[in-house]
């Protein structure tokens, strides 16, 4: 019996979705942005809610991110200096699909506890404890 292939569909150029899809790329970036959605805070408050990101990580994540028009930086004139970040008008409209994702992700870790138990602890959340 032969397989007849399937024609190759390509994105049309300019793609709606390619483009969305780059503003979301990169470890972490829906991470940070989830953290943004709930207001502008600190990077030493995005570093301690993100214990796992390592600060140079999160800079460079913060930074990528800001240069896709995605996320925003505030310097105030404070001693020390401090930085905001918070969600352009960009930013914003892509909340909602990050909020889609949360929703199935947290749907389909339910269905593995359900299937398979709880994961086993990880050094991850025993990284404050000692």
């Amino acid at each position: 019996m032969v397989l007849k292939a399937r024609p190759k569909i390509a994105a049309p150029k300019g793609c709606p979705l390619s483009a969305c899809m780059v503003l979301l790329r990169g470890a972490w970036t829906l991470e940070v942005m989830w953290s943004l959605s709930g207001g502008p805070p600190r990077f030493s408050e995005m570093r301690r809610d993100h214990s796992a990101i390592s600060a140079k990580v999160l800079s460079a994540r913060l930074k990528d991110i800001e240069t896709r028009c995605v996320v925003t930086r505030s310097t105030m004139q404070t001693r020390p200096p401090t930085v905001e970040y918070g969600l352009t008008d960009l930013g914003q409209q892509l909340i909602p699909v990050v909020h889609a994702i949360v929703e199935v992700a947290s749907s389909q870790h339910l269905r593995q506890i359900e299937a398979f138990g709880p994961p086993p602890e990880s050094a991850h959340s025993l990284e404050g404890e000692s």
